[in-house]
């Protein structure tokens, strides 16, 4: 064959395979705006309102509904931002395909809206050299919430991908994304499990989600939680919750290679916002006295889980203490008392284990107010601790939002790690026992987020992700509140009352079949 024409044909061969290798390939990769190392128009700026592929990004939909991408006026930060919208169901996806970059942990970031109602809407990075990483968007139309992604980079290249798969009406909005070096997670996925060991002694049992029989603890780790959250009361009346029975359940949680956070209510029955009644064995003893009864009795049970290998890896000091403990010496109205009890407590845990994490914890998660009048008090008086705790239920106490803002306020205001130590969802609302639930209405629930099992994964999945998204790495974790608090007869609500009932059982992790349930598998969270 004559060399020149062989050497043509060889290219014409390259070229027709070239052709062909771009036409079989998969999209939405290979359809990419131009490339580069660092995202375009990431605050979708460049085009005003109504395009549907904004500069430096694609858009693909495999049923050709590219329209349902565009831009349009009202951003986060700027003038403009991303809309999925249709009248009619649709599947679309805006993208942008990155080069050029370093190896290594990058983050996503983006502030995001979303009506809810989706089969899935999600930011999502993929083709980056490893599993492709998703977050989904919280259900929250009136308020931006920021989410993050994180990944790692291996190849220099990755995609940066925000999803929808819709029904007709179905909206969302991204706006202010970055994509930086650095990395995510989450270091606390929690469970409560104060109530598990009353109920094992009364006969409740635990199911898989395909329904074996299994170990309340080994199950929810398997799932993913990797803490477990035990209350002490002093003397309750019932002999649960108690020094010997938080001892017996600590052994349960450290055999399975989860940490411990011990949780002092400082009381023989509940403590919260309302209630901070002091043990029956402490009234009438004056200030310094309960100063003296905080340190030993913090002492005594910290001491003696660390005497049979189960250290607490956190403590709190108190539970709920927005109006402050050991009413009346310990109230806020005088925060040199409180402060005195609350140092008391810290420095007996410390004594047992200087390696603990001290916690302080309130309620009402989204009130900014409450945080920063407590906490600065706190500072004033010289209170020392690590981890700024929070109940947040939705229901009660405030949109995502106000989550968010308050978590980023409280953790760069003050330089600490923040946990939400308590939260929960119901899958249902009808009750299993003869007492009435403290969530059984329609009316009750969180918009967005309905009383199914698919909802309450949801709430539990989107907490997560706002913890995860505090700045420089201070969102600690989240702890689900009494995962196991399923009907079990004579495990009720008062401790003095073995005929009451439970009213939490619609928002247990296990079903009225005793199964676990999908929400579980969000504590496996990244």
């Amino acid at each position: 064959m004559h060399p020149v024409r062989s050497r043509v044909r060889l290219r014409a061969a390259a070229v027709a395979a070239a052709l062909a290798a771009l036409l079989l390939a998969p999209l939405p990769t290979a359809r990419h705006a131009e490339a580069a190392a660092t995202l375009n128009n990431a605050g979708f700026e460049s085009d005003g309102t109504g395009t549907a592929t904004p500069a430096g990004w694609s858009t693909y939909s495999a049923a050709g509904q590219n329209a349902a991408s565009f831009t349009e006026a009202g951003g986060h930060g700027g003038g403009h931002r991303l809309s999925h919208w249709s009248s009619a169901a649709y599947k679309v996806e805006t993208y942008q395909y990155l080069s050029g970059l370093a190896d290594g942990p990058y983050t996503l970031s983006a502030w995001v809206r979303s009506g809810g109602g989706q089969n899935s809407a999600y930011l999502a990075l993929r083709n980056c050299g490893s599993a492709e990483q998703r977050t989904d968007l919280p259900v929250i139309s009136s308020s931006w919430i920021r989410i993050v992604t994180p990944i790692t980079v291996a190849g220099g290249a990755c995609t940066v991908s925000i999803n929808s798969d819709a029904k007709a009406g179905n909206w969302l909005n991204v706006d202010d994304l970055t994509f930086t070096p650095g990395t995510t997670g989450l270091a606390v996925k929690g469970v409560d499990l104060s109530a598990l060991k009353k109920s094992e002694d009364l006969g409740g049992t635990y199911k898989s989600a395909s329904g074996a029989p299994g170990d309340a603890v080994a199950l929810l780790k398997n799932a993913g939680a990797n803490y477990g959250r035990l209350k002490v009361w002093v003397n309750p009346a019932d002999g649960y919750n108690n020094k010997a029975r938080v001892l017996a359940t600590a052994q349960k949680i450290k055999a399975q290679g989860m940490k411990l956070l011990v949780d002092f209510h400082y009381s023989d029955i509940w403590a919260d916002p309302g209630a901070q009644t002091k043990p029956a064995a402490w009234q009438g003893h004056s200030y310094s006295r309960l100063r003296t009864d905080v340190y030993n009795h913090t002492y005594d049970v910290l001491s003696a889980l660390k005497a049979q290998g189960t250290t607490a890896d956190m403590v709190q000091i108190g539970n709920e203490i927005n109006t402050g403990m050991l009413w009346p010496e310990g109230s806020t109205s005088n925060w040199t008392q409180l402060a005195g009890l609350l140092n008391s407590g810290i420095s007996a845990a410390k004594t047992v284990s200087s390696g603990t994490q001290i916690a302080l914890h309130l309620a009402n998660g989204g009130d900014n107010a409450l945080y920063r009048t407590w906490f600065d008090n706190a500072k004033a008086q010289g209170v020392s601790y690590d981890v700024i705790a929070l109940s947040f239920y939705g229901y009660w106490h405030g949109a995502l939002s106000s989550l968010q803002a308050n978590l980023d306020d409280i953790s760069a205001r003050y330089g600490k790690k923040v946990l939400v130590a308590e939260t929960a969802y119901p899958f249902r609302l009808d009750s299993e026992d003869a007492h009435e639930n403290i969530i059984d209405l329609a009316g009750e629930l969180v918009a967005g987020y309905p009383a199914s099992s698919a909802g309450q994964s949801a709430w539990l999945r989107d907490v997560m992700n706002v913890v995860e998204a505090v700045p420089n790495g201070r969102g600690l974790g989240v702890v689900y509140w009494e995962p196991a608090w399923t009907a079990v007869t004579g495990n009720g609500w008062d401790p003095a009352d073995p005929s009451s009932g439970n009213g939490w059982e619609n928002q247990a992790l296990f079903d009225y079949d005793s199964r676990l349930l999908p929400a579980a598998s969000r504590l496996a969270h990244r």
